[in-house]
């Protein structure tokens, strides 16, 4: 019985540290997101010739916007992270970089197989659309027998 209260505390314990620091990463996310917007504008108004670093600044903006996001449906999905969610920041933060730093022909070719195979894992995690009817079907026959009890 002490091992169960044991452990009952500490899970939710690292919960609470868990969603705690996240709220303190969500806020400095968005305090980087508007220093991000305003340097955007700086750059844009005062040094409009270089495209190239206002072009940095603005994949930045998105890099965080992107984690921001993922931390706001962690917090709406009921407390998990979708793997699907790190799949799509991995291939927009590799794009936003070989849109950046265009210089090296190899690296964007290595890095277009990375985007290759982060793809083929999403497909992988996608059901097919058989394996996805049968899944709602099982789900509406769940939810109507769990009606069916309850009348």
């Amino acid at each position: 019985m002490e091992n169960r209260i044991l452990k009952f505390v500490v899970t939710k314990f690292s919960l609470a540290v868990r969603s705690f620091n996240l709220i303190v990463l969500l806020v400095l996310l968005g305090f980087l997101m508007v220093r991000q917007t305003y340097s955007i504008g700086v750059l844009a108004i005062y040094h409009s010739n270089d495209v190239h670093l206002i072009l940095e600044q603005v994949v930045n903006f998105f890099l965080y916007f992107a984690f921001f996001t993922m931390i706001v449906t962690y917090f709406k999905n009921g407390e998990y992270f979708q793997l699907r969610n790190l799949i799509y920041i991995g291939i927009t933060a590799t794009l936003r970089f070989i849109i950046v730093n265009r210089s090296d022909a190899f690296q964007n070719l290595l890095l277009s197989i990375v985007i290759l195979l982060l793809i083929f894992s999403y497909l992988l995690l996608t059901p097919s659309k058989k394996r996805f009817r049968s899944y709602l079907k099982a789900k509406r026959r769940k939810r109507d027998e769990q009606k069916g009890a309850s009348i």
